[in-house]
């Protein structure tokens, strides 16, 4: 049982990630608060979140939406701020527990820096976090001496089915994938597939940006990257695996032999709310796994060559040093230009793969070093597509 009511604050909290911690909010009412709330630019889901659950703060990132917010909120007793700082400041305030870090890619960084410097529980589901700067995040985490709990579906079931493993060497771990939905699509296929085609996800809602990270399996890509920092695995030790099903979330293989595997119905949910009361587990009315409805679970080895993103991931991982933060810059702004259908599915890979050649390798970089290698790489990145 947990003592008190745990005080929470969500970055990104209008989102597919952040919408649905708010639920798990929603039905735990004895056991959360919500504390902060932010958002980028989605002002007015922000309002309405404001006002259901009454947080202390609520900042905006966007300034533009600042005095919009404000006004909306003026005869509540909520803090109103807005901009970068005001969420790296929010995150470090002393009444908050857990800082859910769901804000969309390199945005993400140094708020969760600030979060674990001030001490606080990590829910982490901002991937490219790790990505961009997993060594220093583990370095800050150790030092501070501050949980970092997974909120992926697929790094939540290898830390499920890490409880009580101690320190049982581990042979490999398996990250499934749904694979997408073009799994089947040939190459000449993929050439004309527009975004309106890949956001449509088989399996998970999510939000425009990850969801094209899944369809290109630069999603998955950098998930292996993030398993390396979370579980302190070598490159070699980390496979996907295409399960289209999205029943199996992710699996252990012992040096014994065994496996074990995390299964749940594809909810978002459940790993959220598993983060939220480690180790706890809470009795919910989340969908159950019918084993006669998913009575065929499959599986199917990645094309790489198809969707190379997930290869170019291995190898900016291999690399190490700043290449993750160069092929997440690129990646960044390769899928805003296919949103705004400025280039093809395929040309996104073709432009990430072409700028890791040309930006600067630095083999063992600082803070500053990941700032200056994001910036490289996206104006680099934009060269590339004018």
């Amino acid at each position: 049982m947990l003592d008190k009511k745990k005080n929470i604050a969500i970055l990104g909290s209008t989102g597919s990630i952040g919408t649905q911690a708010l639920d798990v909010v929603r039905k735990n009412p004895d056991r959360f608060e919500v504390y902060a709330l932010t958002a980028n630019s989605s002002v007015d889901l922000l309002i309405e979140q404001a006002i259901e659950f009454q947080p202390e703060v609520v900042v905006i990132r966007n300034e533009r939406y600042y005095s919009q917010l404000k006004e909306a909120l003026a005869k509540l007793p909520i803090k109103v701020y807005a901009g970068m700082e005001a969420i790296t400041q929010t995150v470090e305030m002393e009444s908050i527990d857990i800082v859910l870090t769901a804000m969309v890619g390199y945005a993400g960084l140094q708020p969760t820096i600030h979060a674990i410097k001030a001490g606080k529980t990590i829910a982490l589901a901002n991937k490219e976090t790790l990505v961009v700067a997993g060594e220093i995040i583990n370095e800050l985490a150790q030092k501070y001496n501050t949980p970092i709990l997974p909120v992926d579906s697929e790094h939540s079931a290898i830390f499920q089915c890490l409880a009580g493993e101690g320190d049982n060497p581990i042979d490999r771990i398996i990250l499934t994938a749904s694979g997408g939905p073009f799994r089947k699509k040939s190459l000449e296929e993929l050439k004309h597939v527009t975004s309106k085609q890949a956001l449509k996800h088989p399996n998970w809602e999510m939000g425009a940006k990850i969801t094209i990270d899944s369809a290109t399996m630069m999603n998955k890509g950098f998930e292996v990257i993030e398993a390396k920092w979370l579980f302190g695995l070598k490159p070699s030790q980390i496979e996907v695996v295409v399960h289209p099903q999205s029943i199996i979330h992710s699996m252990i293989e012992f040096s014994d032999s065994s496996i074990k595997a995390q299964l749940g119905m594809p909810d978002m949910r459940l790993p959220i709310q598993y983060a939220f009361t480690y180790p706890d587990r809470l009795v919910t009315d989340f969908p159950r796994v019918d084993f006669m409805e998913f009575n065929k679970l499959t599986f199917e080895k990645p094309d790489v060559k198809r969707f190379r993103n997930l290869a170019l991931a291995y190898q900016a991982m291999e690399m190490g040093g700043n290449m993750p933060c160069v092929l997440n810059a690129a990646n960044e702004v390769v899928v805003d230009a296919f949103l705004k259908e400025k280039i093809g599915f395929l040309q996104m890979s073709d432009i990430i793969e072409n700028v890791m050649t040309k930006a600067s390798f630095v083999q063992k970089p600082s803070n500053e070093d990941y700032v200056q290698s994001n910036e490289e790489a996206r104006k680099i990145t934009l060269e590339q597509i004018k």
